[in-house]
């Protein structure tokens, strides 16, 4: 079957609502959960037969808009209160980000993704004692920023989790084609010669029965190694990565397509078979749209489960290339512009984190329209997913190994008085080997985001979360409810690193203090009387 991608369309449904084994009542702090495996062939959901029913009506609201077949009336679309969206571990647009400010610029906004900030800072979510994920949903009022009703706005915090790898563990052996960009472009300082030294580290990091394989590229394509044992072969690969001299121009295309051909030849059966293209992504010869490139390699993709890890380098970066290439490529993509920031992603990172967790995972949240007035999801614009389509799954979710953590944040409005059930969050993945689906629940109440966000009960690292989405959506030009100036952001940014002792969070408030220097301003919250998802 020809998958389908969630960039596709984001039908507005008829607000139609999981109930069954799907919707659970959640208790006073919102720590209900449920896992179950799905039936295919016989299409159960867990031990309980669920069904679809449409959302109550909101109050006030009445059926004098229903269709009138004779008179020919339009029936006015209800509100919707699902929001569906493909997981995603990217953090490429924070570091990115961080380049520029470092270097005296603001990022372009189509660069910013909050998810990518907020999936940039350690959550303390509880790991699942299997495999699959955890669900924690809560949250807090943010209870600033001005408007009519600000005061009714809270952040809710979906968090999903994977169990870490074990440190002393066995995990299956991997087949890795590094696909290196070699173009003229890659002389600069802090691209090809970081590129060098990140592969010369990672070849201490990987283990004897470890393989792998170069292919470099400018405006054509060469493979220096075929796919290699590690054992007794490290100098020899050394020696192919000290070899890569910068030149010509950028053919992404023929890179990507000889790495793949590579990754298939050289596959392992039983490993963890995965390319990982290195490159300032600035393609300027040969097919440069990241749906035709990858169409073109489209059988390896699917028939060998292949998947692709972008590593951006360089102070021009073609962010939207690399994304779309890694989002399609059933990978993710991050983004490092020094050597301390390669050895974590090539140290820390990357050779933990080469087995899969999970595959196709897509997150649901259901919203109760009897205590929900409004939510807007933060970010995951490129990764949205047509409601209908969660439990399909030939449409593509995000691939996720182990110990990571994805979190997506809401801004909500509760109804005046509003007191119950806020929101049931659902997360379905396939098993990477059987690909047998699975799905976990877990839901919130009023009780649960009662909190104030700043200075009260609410964690440090929901904090934190709360601080990278807001700075990105300044960045962006956007203005949430209760999001505070940029100078605000730093001094809560500057507190939060003292309390958590967390030198990545030091770093953010250093980059916001540069683009508030750089920047600076403040908008309105806006407003509106609207009802189901904001635009």
């Amino acid at each position: 079957m020809e998958r389908r991608t969630y960039r596709g369309t984001y039908a507005r449904t008829l607000g139609l609502l999981l109930v069954g084994g799907v919707l659970l009542t959640g208790c006073g702090g919102g720590g209900s959960t449920n896992d179950s495996a799905v039936d295919r062939a016989s299409g159960k959901r867990g031990t309980s037969e669920g069904g679809q029913v449409a959302p109550a009506p909101a109050p006030g609201a009445s059926d004098d808009g229903a269709q009138n077949a004779e008179d020919g009336r339009q029936k006015p679309v209800a509100p919707d209160y699902l929001s569906t969206f493909a997981l995603d571990v990217d953090t490429a647009s924070y570091g990115y980000a961080r380049r520029k400010l470092a270097d005296g610029e603001l990022p372009e906004a189509e660069t910013v993704r909050p998810e990518e900030f907020v999936n940039s800072f350690r959550q303390e979510y509880r790991r699942p004692a299997g495999n699959g994920f955890s669900v924690t949903v809560d949250g807090a009022r943010t209870d600033t920023g001005g408007g009519t009703g600000a005061g009714d706005w809270s952040l809710v915090r979906v968090g999903l989790a994977t169990r870490v790898a074990d440190e002393h563990g066995e995990r299956p052996a991997a087949a890795l084609t590094f696909v290196v960009d070699i173009s003229g472009s890659m002389a600069e300082p802090g691209r090809l010669d970081l590129v060098k030294k990140s592969l010369s580290i990672l070849t201490d990091e990987l283990r004897d029965d470890d393989s792998v394989s170069l292919v470099t590229f400018s405006d054509e394509a060469e493979t220096l190694l075929p796919m290699t044992p590690l054992r007794d072969h490290r100098g020899k690969i050394r020696d192919a990565v000290d070899s890569m001299e910068p030149t010509d121009s950028t053919n992404v295309e023929a890179g990507i397509r000889r790495g793949y051909e590579e990754a298939v030849d050289g596959h392992r059966q039983g490993a963890n078979n995965r390319v990982v293209l290195l490159s300032d992504a600035l393609a300027n010869t040969g097919e440069t749209d990241a749906d035709a490139i990858l169409e073109r390699i489209d059988a390896a993709r699917r028939d060998y489960g292949i998947t692709l890890f972008g590593v951006g380098v360089g102070s021009d970066y073609g962010d939207a290339l690399m994304e779309r290439l890694t989002n399609k490529g059933d990978g993710h993509t991050t983004y490092v512009a020094d050597e301390t920031q390669a050895r974590k992603v090539f140290v820390d990172q990357l050779p933990a984190h080469i087995e899969l967790r999970a595959r196709d995972a897509k997150a649901q949240v259901a919203f109760d329209p009897k205590t929900v007035q409004q939510f807007k999801l933060i970010g995951y614009e490129d990764r949205k997913v047509a409601d209908e389509d969660f439990r399909d799954d030939s449409v593509d979710g995000g691939e996720i190994g182990p110990g990571h953590t994805v979190t997506a944040l809401y801004a909500v409005r509760l109804r005046d008085g509003a007191a119950g059930h806020v929101a049931t969050a659902t997360v379905r993945w396939l098993d990477p080997k059987t690909r047998a689906p699975h799905e976990r629940s877990g839901s919130v109440e009023t009780g649960a985001i009662d909190g104030r966000l700043w200075g009260g009960d609410s964690g440090r690292r929901l904090q934190v979360a709360a601080v990278a989405a807001y700075f990105a959506e300044d960045l962006r030009g956007g203005k949430l409810p209760g999001q505070p100036s940029l100078g605000e952001l730093a001094d809560r940014a500057s507190e939060l690193a003292t309390d958590t002792e967390d030198s990545s969070v030091r770093k953010l408030a250093t980059s916001i203090v540069r683009a508030d220097g750089l920047k600076g301003g403040s908008g309105s919250d806006g407003g509106g009387q609207q009802e189901g998802e904001m635009d």
